[in-house]
């Protein structure tokens, strides 16, 4: 697949008077970009600050805004003005309050940390449970020619509470970093898109296609485990297995498309994080850091080091810039 040059949107208010800052957020961004009717406090509005990430990836839209909290909602007279058609989803990384959603007005805690599905054009207001900021990232994927959803003219915006809540944030995390055991941006975006819908029941898990999508989730879900946990010297695919929940036949199952074996791409990991301590902590031994890294010898240690840069720590850390 020919690689899709990204379009990348950024704004902040950093650049905008205090006093015209929300007025500006609620005018030039939430109504005429988002689609959305805000409303703050009129004394809170000096201190309010807010910063927008938006990047075309894959066919779909991949965002990030922080914001002072704020009330939220997307009523008729929004969808009217701003239709879209697609499938959201989201997740309140920082930040939560209260979601009523749809037009039977169901009320939908929603907690830091938790993943929401919907579809574009229901109607929802949200309140939040605190003054602090907020962080929230999205995917939008547009429905015009997208093959694998039904539709999803009834799917209200709902929280995630299943054993997909996991796979679901990291497949997003993975695909946020643009990371390489991703096929491509496409693959990455059918993946999550597929996995939402069968978190809500719209769509089997019994399918092959809908099968896939899991382990590619799964497998950054053990990766971001890897990458955690790193320093343990006892870190095993047992371990990993049973954290996931799944057998460590099946765990060795989702790093096969990947190209690297488990202990292979653990070592990477481990490799990667001596490298940054070599070069940025001068005043730490070779040892200390190969042994915080979860290394359990030094000479595994060495001969890892050595095959993956040609030299030696000691070599490698020579090679460091002298700042004068």
């Amino acid at each position: 697949m020919a690689e899709e040059k990204e379009r990348v949107l950024r704004f902040t208010t950093d650049d905008i008077p205090a006093r015209d800052r929300f007025e500006h957020w609620r005018e030039a961004r939430a109504k005429n970009l988002f689609g959305v009717t805000i409303e703050l406090a009129r004394e809170k509005r000096g201190d309010f600050r807010g910063h927008f990430t938006a990047e075309s990836y894959g066919g779909a839209i991949v965002s990030e805004m922080q914001a002072s909290a704020y009330r939220v909602s997307r009523t008729e007279q929004d969808i009217a003005r701003l239709s879209s058609d697609s499938l959201l989803l989201g997740w309140q990384v920082e930040g939560g309050g209260w979601m009523e959603t749809g037009r039977r007005s169901a009320l939908h805690r929603v907690e830091s940390g938790a993943f929401t599905v919907g579809h574009s054009e229901q109607t929802y207001s949200g309140t939040p449970s605190t003054d602090r900021r907020f962080l929230w990232r999205m995917i939008k994927i547009p429905l015009v020619g997208c093959d694998f959803a039904p539709p999803l003219a009834d799917l209200v915006s709902q929280p995630i509470e299943t054993a997909y809540l996991r796979p679901l944030t990291a497949l997003f995390s993975a695909i946020g970093a643009r990371d390489p055991t991703i096929p491509d941006p496409a693959a990455g975006i059918e993946a999550i898109g597929r996995l939402a819908l069968v978190a809500t029941g719209k769509l089997s898990h019994h399918e092959p296609e809908n099968r896939a999508a899991l382990r590619l989730a799964l497998l950054q879900a053990a990766r971001a485990i890897l990458r955690r946990d790193l320093g343990r010297p006892d870190l095993s695919p047992f371990l990993v297995a049973r954290e996931l929940g799944v057998s460590p036949r099946q765990l060795h199952i989702l790093f096969e498309p990947s190209g690297l074996s488990f202990a292979r791409t653990l070592t990477g990991f481990r490799l990667e994080r001596v490298l940054n301590l070599l070069l940025h902590r001068p005043e730490r031994t070779v040892a200390d850091i190969a042994y915080a890294c979860g290394f359990d010898s030094l000479a595994t240690f060495y001969r890892a080091f050595r095959a993956a840069h040609g030299m030696t720590p000691l070599d490698m850390r020579s090679l460091r810039p002298v700042a004068i």
